[in-house]
């Protein structure tokens, strides 16, 4: 992981974002919601532009921020985003209707794990960004990888954990619980027999997997 100045240096040198970005950036800060960190979004996004993406899949929406930062990125891609929390419905749908992106936008509500029939019909995509209940990864991708398009990407947000998948104390059962969690599916997917994957050190740690030929 990137240290504290460094972070900070790169940061600063990132180009200034839509107000309506930066309003929900600060509410996420205030209200404690989890959107990707700067450094790892903006990499997300100029993967996506170099994959040229035209369909999007995402699994867990918050508040709309990445779904409107990727649609902001590709104005002629579409995004699926999943999310089952009712109050960041809200906030999303509230988000999505003050953007000009919003119209590349379809939100799902509901169980990422209980939508297949409403994700399969937008299928193929050539991306899925899953960023959702991180101890469910296993299962996101079981479900969603086979939606994936022939040259498709499979991206894993969170699986460096904030480097608490170094740590072999934790004082917390909670924590402790999901970064084994978190650190099983690293290992699973490491090692997936029809995947590569890298997991690059950058915002809170993103794993990139293709499917192998």
């Amino acid at each position: 992981m990137l240290n504290d100045k460094l972070h900070s240096y790169i940061e600063e040198l990132i180009p200034g974002r839509e107000p309506l970005f930066i309003e929900m950036e600060n509410y996420a800060l205030e209200n404690k919601v989890p959107i990707m960190e700067l450094v790892g979004i903006e990499a997300l996004l100029q993967f996506l532009r170099i994959q040229n993406s035209k369909k999007i899949l995402e699994v867990g929406t918050a508040i709309g921020y990445s779904a409107l930062r990727m649609a902001e990125a590709l104005p002629n891609a579409c995004i699926v985003t999943i999310e089952r929390d009712l109050e960041r419905i809200q906030a999303a749908e509230e988000y999505l209707g003050r953007s000009k992106h919003g119209e590349q936008i379809i939100l799902i509500k509901g169980d990422a794990l209980e939508v297949e029939e409403l994700v399969r019909e937008q299928a193929p995509y050539d991306t899925i960004f899953v960023d959702a209940a991180k101890g469910q990864y296993q299962k996101f991708f079981e479900m969603y990888s086979k939606y994936l398009s022939v040259d498709g990407v499979i991206i894993t947000d969170n699986v460096l954990f904030k480097g608490l998948v170094t740590q072999s104390e934790i004082e917390s059962k909670r924590i402790r619980n999901l970064v084994r969690k978190i650190d099983n599916f690293n290992h699973w997917l490491m090692n997936h027999p029809d995947y590569h994957t890298v997991i690059l050190p950058v915002g809170d740690g993103i794993a990139i997997s293709k499917k192998k030929r």
